[in-house]
C-alpha cells in the first residue's frame, strides 16, 4: 500500500518505537513517519504539523498515566485517527479506549504480522480491536464520555485545576480574563455533573490510574 500517510509513533521506548516503526514501513512503505516520547513533544508536534492521517499512542509515557493522554487528545484534535498501543490486554481497559474514541487497540504483546494487519485495517478506515472484545457487554461509564465532551480549552482548564492552580493564575498562564475562565469552570462542572473542584479533579484522577 503506497499512499503517503503521515503518521505519528507516540511511545518512550525506543525498542517499541523501533518495532512500530517497521511494522508500519512493512504497511506502508512510503509512510511519513515521526517519533515522540512525551506527550508534551507529542502535542507540540501536532500544533506544529500539517494534517496527520494517524496517531499510534502508547498510554503510559512522560506527560500521561492511564487515559489522561488519550482523553486529552481526543479533546484536542477530535478528528486525530488515534490507535492505543498499550501493554494491557485487559478487556476493561479496551473497552474504555473505545469508549474515548479510539479507533484501534493494539496489544504490545501482538506478533508483527498482527501489527501490520492492523495497521493496514485502520488505514482502509475500520476498527482494529482485539477479537472479542466490544462495549455491549462493557459497563457503563457516563463520566468517561462527559470527560470527553469537555472542548479543548475546557479540558485544558481541568488540567490546571488538578494542579492545584488558581483561576487566577490559569488566566494568567491562558492570557484570557478571569471571567473567562470562570465561565469554563462553571461548563466544566456542568457537563461532569459535578459541584466544585474537588469532585472535578476526581473525576479526572479516575482516568490516570491503573496498570497501562
Amino acid at each position: 500500500m503506497d499512499t503517503g500517510y503521515r503518521i505519528v509513533i507516540a511511545d518512550d521506548h525506543p525498542l517499541f518505537r523501533s518495532a512500530l516503526h517497521q511494522a508500519v514501513r512493512l504497511a506502508v512503505s512510503d509512510a511519513q513517519l515521526q517519533e515522540v516520547d512525551s506527550i508534551d513533544s507529542l502535542l507540540q508536534l501536532l500544533e506544529d504539523s500539517d494534517e496527520v492521517d494517524l496517531l499510534l499512542l502508547d498510554l503510559k509515557m512522560p506527560g500521561a498515566s492511564g487515559f489522561s493522554g488519550l482523553t486529552r487528545l481526543r479533546a484536542l484534535y477530535p478528528a486525530l485517527p488515534v490507535v492505543v498501543v498499550s501493554a494491557s490486554e485487559d478487556a476493561v481497559v479496551v473497552q474504555q479506549a473505545m469508549r474515548l474514541g479510539a479507533v484501534g487497540f493494539i496489544p504490545k504483546s501482538a506478533p508483527m504480522p498482527t501489527l501490520v494487519s492492523a495497521l493496514n485495517t485502520v488505514l482502509e478506515g475500520d476498527g482494529w480491536f482485539p477479537e472479542g472484545i466490544s462495549l455491549e457487554d462493557a459497563p457503563e461509564d457516563d463520566m468517561a464520555e462527559r470527560l470527553a465532551s469537555l472542548t479543548p480549552q475546557q479540558f485544558k482548564v481541568l488540567t490546571m485545576l488538578s494542579e492545584g492552580k488558581l483561576n487566577k493564575q490559569i488566566a494568567y498562564e491562558l492570557e484570557v480574563s478571569e471571567a473567562t475562565i470562570k465561565a469554563h469552570v462553571t461548563a466544566i462542572f456542568r457537563k461532569l455533573d459535578v459541584k466544585n473542584r474537588t469532585q472535578a479533579v476526581i473525576a479526572l484522577s479516575q482516568l490516570t490510574g491503573g496498570d497501562f
